[in-house]
């Protein structure tokens, strides 16, 4: 499919991924000829961001455009898709959806209505719309698309200035569960960090001061070096006795926390013989450690 430009895009949701991408498209080079949300305040939140013209009904904006961009909730897309497939002419446009974890399943009503099907994902964590209009751009979008849109869709990820990478329909729960790993638990895994200097009396202010350097050399390792050759600490070095007084303590202090460390601990030994640094006793004793097998 050749491109024409610009295209004409509505988009339906106006939460922060959809304000954002609905201001970068438009500073693209694209048309926003409408958006729609059932939150007035989202609407008039962007219109400040796009000044599209503002809908409540998401089949009258979709009428608007050739391209409509679906940015709701997950577990809404279904739903308005049929809702805009029902009510809005579809044959030749082309309907995209913004779900990790969804395939083109969701937006199978516009495809029976004679719609061309994609699904573009941005790989990025998102906290404000102007965060989001800062960090999309240089960001990987996982893209799913049908026959007829897939060249369409790589082309509009580039447009945002992104990096399009194909994930097959059956392959995305488990590329999204990923991008879940990365980001949401990685801030879990950093609140229990904070727990545990808490605990020890230092204020929540002084603990993100005092371990922030550290991630941000270990992210730094992993970068230049990979996971297996950035890990460090105790496990790396085989250090059994430090690993004793981590569980003791763990579970002393904080026994909610102790299944946590033996579980990731578990992944730093493989990690750790991978690397090298570990060997075969060591290692099964880390892990009786760990499991429990050895107290």
């Amino acid at each position: 499919m050749k491109k024409k430009y610009p295209l004409q895009f509505a988009v339906i949701g106006t939460g922060m991924v959809g304000t954002a991408i609905g201001f970068l498209l438009k500073k693209a080079g694209h048309n926003i000829t409408a958006v729609a949300d059932a939150s007035a305040a989202h609407l008039k939140r962007a219109k400040a961001y796009i000044g599209a013209p503002a809908f409540s009904d998401p089949a009258r904006a979709a009428g608007e455009a050739g391209c409509i961009l679906i940015t709701t909730p997950d577990d809404r897309i279904g739903s308005v898709c049929a809702v805009i497939a029902e009510k809005s002419p579809l044959t030749g446009k082309k309907v995209f959806h913004m779900s990790g974890a969804g395939g083109l399943d969701l937006l199978a009503p516009a495809a029976r209505a004679g719609a061309l099907t994609a699904s573009i994902h941005p790989l990025q964590s998102f906290s404000s719309i102007d965060g989001a209009i800062a960090s999309i751009p240089g960001s990987y979008f996982g893209v799913t698309a049908s026959a007829g849109a897939k060249r369409l869709a790589a082309d509009i990820v580039r447009d945002l200035k992104g990096i399009p990478i194909p994930i097959a329909a059956e392959q995305k729960p488990l590329y999204h569960a990923a991008a879940c790993i990365a980001s949401n638990y990685l801030v879990s895994l950093l609140s229990v960090v904070e727990s545990i200097y808490q605990s020890i009396g230092f204020s929540e202010k002084d603990a993100r001061r005092a371990y922030l350097p550290l991630v941000y050399g270990s992210l730094k390792n992993i970068e230049n070096q990979g996971c297996p050759n950035a890990l460090t600490g105790p496990i790396a070095r085989g250090d059994s006795g430090t690993i004793q007084k981590h569980i003791d303590a763990m579970a002393r202090h904080l026994p909610d926390f102790a299944s946590m460390y033996a579980h990731m601990g578990v992944i730093a030994v493989k990690l750790a013989r991978e690397k090298g640094t570990l060997g075969a006793g060591q290692a099964k004793t880390i892990m009786g450690l760990l499991k429990g097998e050895n107290s």
